[in-house]
């Protein structure tokens, strides 16, 4: 018998509280090249994913695969440390199934982090940015298909899909620890090709800010759910559709590992607030 993507996750939460009586409050999804941020969490329990019932491998450089579960500034957090991505050949339901997970445990609010190139002119490589809203240019959406009413509604709203008091503390914490923080609005495409010329300058129009290959999934899930939710994409480079901008991922990772103790600075005194 198949089971159904709540079954699943249910098994997977089974499996981790034989482990550790877990309770998150916060559950984090770190994209490529962030992972270091995980080495905030104190007393954790590191399970790698492949250990994990029904859960997925993370197959790209800069995505660790592993599970770090602990306290992080006095709450206790659940953080994926690499996700999933629709090019990797996974359906939706692989990619979002972190956070179905994460709803399975009880928690309460999730964090997503993206490295994302900058199609806004004033945003330059190493910019933290605030994701205040985004565009869904995958052609696809993770809750396409029959909808189970304990997970979540059939239509759920996405106005906004990023809880606004997050985003205030957000801009709080970032102005008390003295960090300069962006805001703009994501567009989340299926790669794996880096976008054309064209295709950055359409986005730009669409009043895209920042544009990557993740995160829109999650979140869709994640309100389907009924978890806040608050985005940060770290700008790796510049996306503004410029003959001489070539995109390479190994750039990607190396700037957005040197961007990532800020990051983890500014999401640990979120979560300290929250």
């Amino acid at each position: 018998m198949t089971l159904t993507v709540k079954a699943k996750a249910q098994e997977a939460a089974r499996f981790l509280r034989q482990l550790r009586p877990l309770r998150p409050r916060v559950a984090v999804i770190l994209g490529s090249g962030l992972g270091a941020v995980a080495e905030e969490v104190r007393e954790p329990l590191v399970v790698p994913y492949r250990d994990i019932p029904h859960f997925p491998l993370s197959t790209v450089e800069g995505h660790a695969g592993r599970l770090v579960a602990g306290l992080w500034n006095g709450q206790e957090v659940l953080i994926f440390q690499g996700r999933f991505h629709l090019y990797e050949g996974y359906s939706l339901a692989e990619v979002t199934f972190p956070v179905r997970l994460a709803q399975a445990l009880g928690a309460e609010v999730l964090v997503v982090t993206n490295a994302a190139g900058g199609i806004n002119p004033e945003f330059k490589p190493g910019d933290l940015m605030l994701i205040t809203d985004h565009i869904n240019f995958m052609g696809t959406n993770p809750l396409i298909g029959p909808n189970d009413p304990e997970l979540g509604p059939r239509f759920p709203s996405l106005t906004p899909p990023y809880t606004p008091f997050l985003c205030d503390l957000a801009r709080r914490a970032a102005e008390d620890l003295h960090l300069d923080l962006k805001e703009g609005v994501y567009i989340g495409v299926t790669g794996p090709s880096f976008e054309t010329p064209a295709e950055l300058k359409a986005f730009a129009r669409l009043g895209a800010d920042a544009v990557g290959m993740s995160t829109v999934p999650e979140v869709i899930v994640a309100n389907h759910a009924g978890l806040k939710v608050l985005a940060f994409s770290v700008i790796t480079n510049s996306a503004r559709g410029e003959v001489e901008e070539v995109a390479q991922h190994r750039a990607v990772l190396d700037v957005a590992a040197s961007s990532g103790p800020r990051l983890a600075r500014l999401i640990g005194e979120v979560i300290a607030r929250v």
